[in-house]
Parts: structure tokens; C-alpha cells; sequence
């Protein structure tokens, strides 16, 4: 079976390949073609690859090209995992936005849209060639903002794109572990869209353990979603939200640490990769330790401006493991090998949250098999929570809207309906400051 992964030459790359040589069985990935632009990043990944697959017999075979069509032709499966305007872009995102006051993560508020304008219409030129070029393949998005790319790229492959995120996963895995439960054996009762979720109940046994958890402050405050919303906060939702929501409830706090912060994620991320790549190009580089030196420090330091915001402290150990490329060999399995299983995904919502219409792409539980992944019919969310859904999701269709037209005006309008920005002003010089900045937004007039 043959997987084509799309921004091969990724730092995040070793992961999924970690994870592909623990599955021996039949009807595993053989093949694995990683495809980017930069050549340079392809040979230092392939390097880290070949050390991973020293000591296993049956690894899968590794190539690289910079020919996307050749990439695509005759893929199985097909995860596209780029970023458009490399982490410079992500630096900038966050540079711009905090000049004018408001939040420049990557996913959440101007970052996102920003990053948003610029990766959707190369998802899109992917997803039509994906569909000329390898109609029977199923493209796992990993591409943030990871719900809008999808949304994107579902209007060409339709339930053929799966988005995937750790998220959710790591915060049911969370809430069991501290519930003394095994994460496998519950049901997660979690919805919303991506980075815009909540769990509302966990089920074992057909039981809802979630208010044994609320009702225990000690328990509630024990883990990372405890420390950084506070018991109290938790226990007035009645629910854990996904941890980007601390971007929401505490913006403020959060757009004021990062504003004081000496570098931002993005900055950070740059630099440090930059060093990683350039190790590699001696050729006598231990290739895997350095990687897996770079990755320990990114993981640490994770959403570190908004657990000192909220005094949480350092993460747990726990936590540090990743996770995502966990889910995207599930599903393949899954789908592969028809081995049903229950995902989190991002998926076309087909009725299963009724406040949004059957195409909005939703983050919810998944029943997986061969046929792909079948969102649960979940029960609706409380007001506070659809409207926020709602006029996030009413964003990510603004967006969506101005990369299909090219609409500078559509653009503004994107950033000023979205609750982290709350200002037309702010938006037009958002969308001036980001089109000086970005090449790739050129195609706004």
C-alpha cells in the first residue's frame, strides 16, 4: 500500500513513520513517497527515516521527489501535512496580529484567518489533483487550521478528505487517566469544530464518569485543562473545553503574555528548526538524536505563554508524547483493513450537529470502516457554546469565500466577524499588514 505524505521534508514527518513500523500486519503501508518543495528538508527527513528503520526488517520503503503530480499518482493514501509560507509565515502571522492588539496564534483568530487565506487555495489545487490523479485515495488533512482546510478540500473530494487533530484525543486521554479509566475503553462525548470543542461527557461502561470529575476539585485540578481554566471555571461549564479555548475565555490575559513574551511560537519554532536542518547537512550528524533532542524541547514548550498566563506550570510528562500520528494509523487501519473503530475526526457534519448544514466540516466522535468515517449524531450544545460555533464556523465560510474570489473586501469582513478581532478597523489594517507580508496573499484585490 503506498502512502504519499505531502510536506514530506516536515519536522513532524518522523512520527508517522515511527508509527507505520509498529504495524506488521496485512495490508500495512509498504510504501512511503514524501513529496516538498525544498529538497534540502526532503534529504534531512529521509536521513532521520533511514536511522528509524535501521533495526526493522520490514520498514517501509522510503522515496522523495519534488514532483507533486508524480507524488499523487497511484496513492492509497495521501496526508497532506504543508504549511504555506514555512514557519517565517507563522512567525508573521503572530507579529502582525499582536501589533494591532489581538491573538496571532496559528489556528485561533487573525493568525488562523491569515493562515487560512493563504493555505486554501493550494489545498484546493491538491485536492483536484488528488482527484485526477489518485480518485480512489483517501486524503487525511492534517493541514491547520485543519477544520477550514478540510472544508476547503471536501468540496472536490467530498467524504474521501479526513482532517485529523491530537486534541481531542489527548484530552480524553487525559480525563480517563485522572478518572483511573482506560482511555480505550471509553466513549467520549466530545463536539465542536477544530480547536473549538468540549467534552461533555465520558462514558464507560455506558456510565458518565465526567461528573464524578467536576464534583472533585482535587481530581479537576490535577491536569493540564484543570490548571489552565481553573476548577472553578471548569465546574461553571459543566464540560473541559479543548485547551485552545483558553484563547477565548482568557484572551486578554493570553494576547497580553504573548505580547510580552521575547519571541512568539512561530519565531521560536523557526529558529530552532533552522538549527536542526542546517545540523543536517553534515553529512556525520547523528541524524535520529537530533531530531529527537529538537522535538523534546518543541514539545515542552507548547502553549508555554498561556500556562504561565494562568500560573499552570510546566506540562506533565504524559503529555509530551504527541499523538497524532496515533490517529492517522488508526484510521488508516480502519479503513484499510475495514477494522471498525471510533475516531475523533473533522468530517462533513451530515446532520450529526443540527445547529450547522450538512457541508460544515465539525469535529466530532466518527464510526470508522471501510467506507470511511460516519459522523455520530450528537446531542446540541448549550447557547453559549452554538454561538460561538456558529460565528466561528460563519468566519471559516468568509474565508473560504474570499480565496474562491480573490475579494480583499471579503477578506476584511472575514477578520472583522470573528469574536478575537471585534473591529472593522482592526480588520482592514490586519488584512494590510498581512498582504505586505505574505506573498501568497497577493491574490487579493
Amino acid at each position: 500500500m503506498k502512502l504519499t505524505i505531502l510536506g514530506g521534508g516536515g519536522f513532524r514527518v518522523p512520527l508517522v513513520y515511527g508509527a507505520l513500523l509498529t504495524d506488521h500486519g496485512e495490508g500495512r503501508v509498504t510504501d512511503v513517497v514524501l513529496h516538498d518543495l525544498d529538497d534540502g528538508r526532503l534529504r534531512a527527513v529521509a536521513r532521520v527515516l533511514a536511522e528509524q528503520a535501521a533495526a526493522v526488517p520490514d520498514a517501509p520503503r522510503v522515496t522523495a521527489t519534488t514532483d507533486l503530480d508524480e507524488a499523487l499518482r497511484g496513492a492509497d493514501f495521501v496526508f497532506s501535512a504543508i504549511r504555506v509560507g514555512g514557519l517565517e509565515g507563522r512567525a508573521n502571522d503572530e507579529r502582525v496580529a499582536l501589533e494591532q492588539g489581538v491573538l496571532g496564534q496559528e489556528t485561533v483568530g487573525a493568525g488562523g484567518i491569515a493562515y487560512g487565506l493563504r493555505t486554501v487555495p493550494v489545498a484546493v489545487d491538491i485536492a483536484r489533483r488528488a482527484a485526477r490523479l489518485a480518485p480512489d485515495a483517501w486524503v487525511i488533512n492534517f493541514t491547520n487550521p485543519a477544520g477550514l482546510v478540510t472544508e476547503a478540500m471536501s468540496r472536490h473530494l467530498g467524504d474521501r478528505v479526513i482532517g485529523i487533530c491530537d486534541s481531542p484525543v489527548g484530552l480524553g486521554r487525559r480525563i480517563a487517566r485522572v478518572l483511573g479509566a482506560d482511555p480505550k475503553q471509553a466513549w467520549i462525548d466530545y463536539v465542536g469544530l477544530n480547536h473549538l470543542g468540549w467534552v461533555r461527557g465520558l462514558r464507560i461502561a455506558g456510565r458518565d464518569e465526567l461528573p464524578r470529575l467536576l464534583a472533585a476539585p482535587d481530581l479537576l485540578g490535577s491536569f493540564e485543562e484543570g490548571k489552565l481554566f481553573g476548577v472553578d471555571w471548569l465546574q461553571s461549564l459543566g464540560a473541559i473545553p479543548n485547551e485552545y479555548l483558553h484563547y477565548y475565555y482568557f484572551n486578554r490575559e493570553t494576547v497580553r503574555a504573548y505580547q510580552q513574551a521575547g519571541k512568539t511560537r512561530g519565531a521560536f519554532l523557526a529558529d530552532q528548526q533552522a538549527r536542526f536542518y542546517e545540523e543536517m547537512r553534515d553529512p556525520g550528524a547523528a541524524a535520529l538524536a537530533a531530531w529527537d533532542r529538537t522535538r523534546a524541547e518543541r514539545e515542552a514548550t507548547y502553549m508555554a505563554e498561556n500556562r504561565e498566563s494562568a500560573g499552570a506550570g510546566e506540562r506533565d510528562a504524559e503529555d509530551l508524547s504527541g499523538g497524532y500520528e496515533k490517529v492517522a494509523l488508526a484510521l488508516m487501519r480502519a479503513i484499510a483493513r475495514d477494522e471498525r473503530t471510533t475516531l475523533i475526526l473533522n468530517v462533513r457534519n451530515q446532520g450529526a450537529l443540527s445547529v450547522l448544514d450538512a457541508d460544515a466540516v465539525i469535529e466530532v466522535p466518527c464510526l470508522v470502516d471501510s467506507g470511511g468515517a460516519h459522523p455520530v449524531a450528537v446531542a446540541p450544545l448549550p447557547e453559549h457554546a452554538t454561538g460561538l460555533v456558529c460565528a466561528v464556523k460563519g468566519v471559516e465560510r468568509e474565508v473560504l469565500a474570499a480565496a474562491g474570489s480573490g475579494s480583499r473586501a471579503t477578506a476584511v469582513k472575514a477578520f472583522a466577524l470573528h469574536p478575537l478581532v471585534d473591529s472593522v478597523n482592526i480588520a482592514r489594517k490586519l488584512v494590510e499588514g498581512y498582504t505586505d507580508v505574505h506573498p501568497g496573499l497577493a491574490y487579493l484585490k
